[in-house]
């Protein structure tokens, strides 16, 4: 037994009552692999900054803890924070609506790693919008041999129409929500950028509400950071987008009701205080946008969409689609609307592109990465392809273009059958593909079926860019709540956390 588990099996040792001890017993049962543990140094002592949530831990009974866990999940449902799987169909044939699951128990950053954080992702969405211009204008970085031309120019989300187009400040990428892992070593890694219509601000604003209610004491002495005022943070970067309007209307723009993120797109909206709109509701005349209110039509300036890029405007790209609005991109190019994030910038946050990052920094900034990236293996090269055929059982596999858990392999938990499935989609289309070694992604204290229980976990910070960079101090920690399991999105039965980021 190791000094974690004796530290909870004997109460005198960790200073818990009698009657948390059921609670804590199994905490290193699910864990698999050297995983940093974020609670617990090697030595089994409480990491300092755990010092006061550990001392309230061991003040309340398994019976305690339940009634808050109850508690914070009453609180969503009265509020809607919902998600929908669309894997699994619901009475209406959309997909299941869900309350999101919520931990109780707060994740916990120290001051100096989340100066480190901030500086990497600073560095990384000043390359990234460096180089969406560059691509969009003179191409200098293709030229150069950087980044493969073919890799560009061959994306889907490459978009020809925004070739020359100016954009305010350069900043093609107004928000980002870049997702991090913690290493065996300690050490926070990039695992991924997510740059088109990221989501999860909302779970992270409404986690603070109801962990620092259910741990106050713990949430006082601790000194954690505020986050509570992103959506004005959001709002002063969207209208520094039209820097000549004295008078910015800003609207967001949702699919609607049945998209599984709609809970997030009210609630900004709501706390904003701006229009939340589909694409039914807005009309053009004469290159000018509009949104129909109750009192008639009302100028739209900026609109924060949180629809791709196809579905848009039908008139411009995929002409299918009911949830854009026609005319709408020829207003843009007008330059009498402003769109964030803006149109293509999904080549960006293409899986292949990210083992590119670093150099991109380097190549912009001339600065060293402040954050490293996952080392990754891109399958349109021969040698790394046969590399990752052989290795199928040992790496994590993504298609360059899905997200959310989709299109994905984890090899060292897929069946035989289903790494040789993999293993032909792979070899048909070896470009749409790349490779990353299995990280054992840190664990954190999880409260699951009445027991404090190690569970995975990974970090996703969010990044405003207009005239300014702003990184409020604060982040979704999603963690994966089967135990053993490294999957963490929701549609694959994760949750979120609180993440608290301490002022010293």
């Amino acid at each position: 037994m190791g000094s974690q588990e004796a530290m909870f099996l004997d109460s005198s040792q960790s200073g818990l009552p009698p009657a948390a001890r059921p609670q804590v017993a199994c905490y290193r049962d699910g864990v698999s692999g050297p995983a940093y543990d974020e609670m617990f140094d090697p030595s089994g002592a409480v990491r300092p900054q755990y010092a006061a949530l550990y001392a309230s831990l061991a003040e309340l009974s398994p019976e305690e803890l339940e009634r808050r866990q109850q508690a914070c999940e009453l609180s969503f449902l009265h509020q809607g924070i919902t998600f929908t799987v669309y894997g699994e169909k619901g009475s209406n044939g959309q997909g299941t609506e869900r309350i999101i699951p919520t931990d109780l128990l707060p994740r916990i950053i120290t001051a100096a790693e989340w100066a480190r954080i901030e500086r990497g992702l600073t560095q990384r969405i000043l390359a990234l919008n460096l180089f969406l211009r560059d691509i969009y204008t003179d191409g200098r970085v293709l030229k150069d041999g950087i980044v493969p031309r073919e890799m560009i120019f061959g994306s889907k989300n490459y978009r020809r129409e925004m070739r020359n187009l100016p954009v305010p400040h350069g900043a093609y990428v107004n928000v980002c929500g870049s997702d991090l892992v913690r290493r065996e070593d300690g050490a926070f890694v990039v695992l991924e950028d997510n740059l088109r219509v990221p989501s999860g601000v909302s779970y992270m604003l409404a986690n603070r509400e109801v962990v620092r209610r259910a741990f106050p004491e713990a949430f006082r002495s601790s000194g954690v950071r505020a986050v509570d005022h992103y959506p004005q943070e959001l709002l002063a970067t969207l209208r520094s987008l039209m820097p000549y309007h004295d008078d910015v209307s800003i609207a967001v723009i949702t699919p609607g009701v049945f998209n599984s993120a709609y809970f997030e797109h009210a609630f900004i909206a709501r706390e904003m205080g701006v229009e939340l709109v589909e694409g039914r509701d807005l009309l053009v005349n004469d290159n000018v946008i509009y949104a129909r209110t109750t009192s008639g039509l009302k100028r739209i300036d900026v609109i924060y969409r949180r629809i791709e890029d196809d579905f848009i405007d039908p008139l411009a790209f995929r002409s299918d689609t009911i949830l854009g609005v026609p005319g709408l991109f020829n207003a843009y190019r007008a330059g009498n609307v402003m769109i964030a994030n803006a149109l293509g910038t999904g080549v960006a946050d293409d899986k292949a592109v990210y083992a590119y990052v670093p150099a991109l920094i380097r190549y912009y900034l001339s600065e060293e990465p402040a954050l490293e990236n996952v080392e990754t293996y891109l399958c349109r090269e021969p040698k790394s392809l046969g590399y990752v055929l052989a290795n199928l059982d040992k790496l994590v596999v993504k298609s360059v273009g899905d997200s959310g858990g989709y299109g994905m392999l984890v090899g060292p938990h897929a069946s035989l059958a289903e790494r040789a499935d993999f293993a032909e989609k792979l070899k048909a289309n070896p470009a749409n593909y790349i490779a990353q070694p299995t990280i054992q992604l840190s664990t954190a204290p999880s409260f699951v079926d009445g027991e404090i229980e190690p569970r995975h976990v990974d970090l996703r910070p969010f990044i405003l860019h207009g005239e300014k960079t702003t990184i409020v101090p604060g982040a979704l920690t999603r963690v994966a709540l089967k135990r053993g399991s490294l999957v963490v999105n929701s549609s694959q039965g994760g949750g979120s956390k609180d993440t608290w980021v301490l002022g010293s």
